[in-house]
């Protein structure tokens, strides 16, 4: 029995959709089969990425009879379960980082301005989404779309700002981060 190329996988289609300022991103759609008495009952999961490319990003699944419902209830839960990411100069990460999720495995490094998104699809959604200009990403383990873009929140959860790491330790920014980069910024602000 012949089976039916799956949608979704590696090659996912994506889909983006403007609304109330956030951008939906399709990373991908799963055709499940139930078989019953009469036949075959088809259903369908949709895994989707909503940010508003400002730093506010979240992810969501659904499942359903036919395809825009699925996306709709992911959609849904995606809005509901936004995290708000701090961004270097509104465009990379402040620090490299790493994060798991199962058998999925990645790691976020920041990049100088210009080198735009390295990483593959999945992870491409979740930055794209995010507003992140300047990343190299590399998925280590799994390739499963699912497990790749929860190990990617578990490494944003875990980016911080130079501000939030000195009012924890009760530090000034410029002990956190040394003279020389604090004046390289207030002279690249200045320029501005």
């Amino acid at each position: 029995m012949a089976r039916e190329p799956r949608e979704g996988g590696r090659g996912g289609r994506e889909r983006e959709r403007e609304g109330d300022d956030l951008v939906d991103k399709l990373v991908t759609i799963n055709r499940v089969a139930k078989v019953v008495k009469g036949g075959r009952r088809f259903a369908f999961a949709a895994l989707v990425v909503v940010g508003d490319q400002k730093g506010r990003v979240g992810y969501g699944a659904g499942k359903a009879r036919e395809v825009p419902e699925a996306i709709r209830k992911a959609t849904e839960r995606a809005k509901r379960t936004m995290i708000r990411v701090p961004m270097k100069e509104g465009r990379t990460l402040h620090h490299d980082v790493a994060g798991h999720f199962g058998a999925g495995k990645v790691v976020l490094r920041s990049a100088d301005a210009g080198t735009g998104i390295i990483a593959g699809g999945p992870m491409r959604a979740v930055f794209e989404s995010l507003g992140i200009n300047d990343v190299v990403a590399k998925s280590l383990g799994t390739r499963n779309p699912h497990n790749m873009v929860k190990a990617t929140f578990d490494a944003l959860e875990r980016c911080a700002s130079p501000r939030s790491v000195a009012n924890r330790r009760g530090k000034k920014v410029s002990d956190i981060l040394g003279r020389r980069e604090v004046a390289g910024a207030a002279e690249v602000n200045a320029d501005v």
